[in-house]
Parts: structure tokens; sequence; C-alpha cells
């Protein structure tokens, strides 16, 4: 049976980490509007709940890994196919397996300009013209290029999360059993790649000018090894469902993190971020955008190292380390006052 066979539906397909799921959303809500259409999503299953409750989106299609090995995908490709014959792919990840369903489609296919061959050209020769390419279109942009000749402002394409009653309520009871208040912050000191994580002293630095100014504070994130600051914050590393993660990111008055998930997480609901960059760099594209979000970073002839921060710094991550508490502390007071 065909799910979708008209023109005003469309398929989204975007693999990969959770921030790049997010960043879609914004350019969802933007097509949504433009061109009065609905969407499924092709996305991991990890990634799928930031799609919940949109009202743009029909249907979601979690992939598991069981899905993504190379005879299992050729047959899901063409399953998934069948089923939305008709409607439009847009392929926002240009990778082979998006190429794979797109050759199985049945119907026309749009794919955005992922830039590939200018971000390594960039990695190796840190060219000041290929920074300058880079940097003129976000992420969020680039994605939009898939449907659109004049692209629109990062403005236009800010990612947004719906959160329910639910959820929201779930915050609140954690913000006041915990005696938060109104303005504290959330801290997210983990990385994916641990080049990417800035440095553990620098975190407890940070804290102890929070605790000594009186700003409340609480850590946020999933990881292995828990950091436990010896410090009067409220510490909810792994605690939290994902969807909580983000109403209680709602409420804060700022994120400060490195180049990660929850980045994308704060920016989608509202919340201002204060985002470290060490091995990755902003020319990637991968950046929060709103009018109040920082990015910080060094200038340093080895950066960028990494497109996705496995960089094996021999360093000791001096990219990071030079973003000092003191530079955090003073942009903290700055988006608070």
């Amino acid at each position: 049976m065909r799910a979708m066979t008209n023109t005003n539906h469309k398929v989204v397909f975007r693999l990969s980490a959770l921030g790049d799921v997010v960043l879609t959303t914004g350019v969802i809500e933007y097509w949504a509007q433009k061109y009065n259409c609905t969407f499924t999503v092709i996305t991991k299953s990890s990634s799928s709940p930031v799609l919940e409750n949109n009202p743009h989106i029909k249907n979601v299609i979690s992939l598991d890994k069981k899905d993504l090995g190379d005879l299992a995908w050729v047959k899901k490709a063409g399953q998934i196919a069948a089923e939305y014959e008709g409607c439009e792919l847009i392929d926002l990840h240009s990778t082979l397996r998006s190429r794979i369903l797109a050759a199985r489609w049945k119907g026309k296919v749009s794919r955005y300009n992922k830039f590939s061959l200018e971000r390594r050209m960039f990695k190796m020769t840190r060219s000041a013209k290929l920074n300058t390419k880079l940097s003129e279109l976000r992420v969020t942009q680039r994605y939009a290029s898939a449907l659109e000749e004049n692209i629109p402002a990062t403005s236009e394409l800010i990612p947004r999360i719906y959160l329910t009653d639910d959820e929201r309520e779930i915050a609140h009871t954690l913000i006041d059993e915990h005696d938060l208040g109104q303005d504290f912050i959330s801290l997210h000191p983990y990385a994916t790649h641990p080049d990417k994580a800035w440095p553990e002293e620098n975190w407890i630095t940070l804290i102890n000018k929070l605790d000594d100014a009186g700003i409340k504070w609480t850590i946020i994130g999933r990881d292995d090894n828990v950091f436990e600051p010896q410090s009067e914050g409220c510490n909810f590393t792994s605690q939290l469902q994902l969807r909580e993660t983000c109403a209680l990111l709602e409420n804060s008055a700022l994120l400060i993190t490195g180049d990660s998930g929850p980045m994308h997480l704060s920016a989608a609901v509202g919340t201002p971020v204060i985002a470290m960059f060490g091995p990755t760099s902003k020319a990637w594209g991968f950046y929060p955008a709103g009018p109040r979000d920082v990015v910080l970073e060094s200038d340093m002839d080895c950066r960028p190292c990494s497109l996705h921060g496995k960089s094996n710094c021999k360093k000791d991550r001096e990219c990071l380390r030079n973003i000092t508490p003191e530079d955090v502390f003073e942009k903290i007071l700055d988006l608070m006052r």
C-alpha cells in the first residue's frame, strides 16, 4: 500500500549525527510554509525523537543498524521507494546510501550541495579564499539549496523542536526540585570525539567562577565517564531522555558547550549558546546562528584539523586550551546582563 503519492508530500533523507538532523527542521519548516507541503523524514532511530510532535512531519522512518547493512539497505530502499512512489525525494545526506535510494526512487530527486571537495581542500590548505566561500553558507542554507535557487537567510532557517506540555512539565518539576530558579545555565562538557572536548580543568575553573558569582548551573548530556565537579550544581548526566533534555534547555538562560549535538538542540528551543570550536571550524557550516549565539575559536595555523573531530591532536588540544575560562565567563556575563 502506498502511503503518499501526491506532490504536496516530500520525503527527506538525512542520517549521520544528531545535530545534522536537528538542522533539517528549520529548512523543513521553511519549505512547509512556502510550498504548503508535508514531509516524511528518513533518519536513524537515535535521532528520530527530535522530529516528534512536528506539525510538518507526518511520518518518520527510523532506521536501525540492521536496516543499513549493504544488502539490507538495498532491499529497504526498494520498499520505501515503492511506498512513496510519485513523491519528491530530497537528499540532504548525499552519500552512497542516499544514492542507492535515489537510484530506486520512482519520482523526482533533489539533492543539496555538500561542498565535500571544498571542505577537504580547505582542511589541507587553510586557503583564505576557500574559508570565505565555505563561511558564506551555513549548513541550513546548503540544505535549502536542494530546492531553492535564491538561498534564504540563515534567520529564516533556524531549527525548531516542538515540545509537548508534558515534557515542559517534567522540566519545570526538575527545576523546582533542584531549586535552579529562572536564570540557571546548562553545561555540556562532553564530546563524541575526545579532541573536541574543552579540557576538564577549564570546566572546573569555569564552574568555580559561576559559584563565586552566584550563578546556578546544571550539567546535561550523556557519557560513560560522568564529569563530577566538587561543587553545588546539579548533574543530570545520562539521566534524561533526549526530549527531556530539550525541555530543560528551553528553560536555561544559556548553554555552554563544545561543537556538539546539544549545541543544535539548544538553538532549536530558542536558548542562546556559547560554543567552543577546536579541531572543527565554523567554515564547515555546523554552528549556532541565533542572534545571541557566540562561537569561540583560536586563531591557529593548524586549524581546522578535522572534518568531524577525530583529529588525534599532537598539541594537547592547544586550540581549545587557548579558550580560557575567563573568556567564557566574560561572554556569560555579557549575555546574562
